[in-house]
């Protein structure tokens, strides 16, 4: 963290390395992040790099508080939701659904559309922690630490958000897939 505050401290001055380094150490992490919740690969980029434009945009009002990563992630979610708003009301033909698949094996875009429908059905504090958990691979203590919550209500939450995704799989009678 310590070196997140000197990165801060040098690109305030105006040194393009610090930059540099700034966006290496953490863009891989948001890019995930984006491509999780954007099945565009190119759109998730552009979020990505929208992400540090607005970061770098508010540099000057931004106070280091050691939690640089979590500020980025909020960035990004905010983004990506605001992609989801533009993009909510827009008609998709066959290619379009296909393009959101890995392949084109239909059973696989419906089983990544309804995990996906399923996870967005929850509430946003299960959520959260579900897609650190399954698609950040990150661990109970380092979800409890990005998210400023104790370690138990960390796997509190991930058990509730497993429980209702079961429910709605079994309501769904489409996934069977154990969470």
């Amino acid at each position: 963290m310590l070196t997140d505050f000197l990165l801060i401290q040098k690109m305030k001055q105006g040194n393009e390395q610090a930059f540099d380094t700034f966006v290496r150490k953490y863009y891989n992490e948001i890019l995930k992040y984006c491509s999780y919740h954007c099945y565009d690969t190119e759109y998730a980029e552009d979020l990505t790099q929208e992400t540090f434009i607005n970061f770098f945009a508010k540099l000057s009002e931004y106070h280091f508080q050691g939690k640089t990563k979590n500020y980025l992630y909020t960035i990004a979610r905010n983004l990506c939701k605001n992609h989801y708003k533009k993009k909510k009301d827009i008609p998709m033909d066959d290619e379009e659904l296909l393009a959101y698949g890995m392949s084109n094996d239909m059973e696989q875009i419906v089983d990544k559309m309804f995990v996906d429908s399923a996870i967005n059905s929850l509430p946003k504090e299960l959520k959260e922690v579900i897609v650190l958990y399954y698609l950040e691979e990150l661990k109970i203590s380092e979800i409890a630490e990005k998210l400023q919550i104790s370690e138990s209500l960390t796997k509190y939450r991930l058990t509730n958000a497993r429980k209702q995704l079961r429910i709605c799989g079994r309501e769904e009678g489409t996934y069977e897939k154990e969470f």
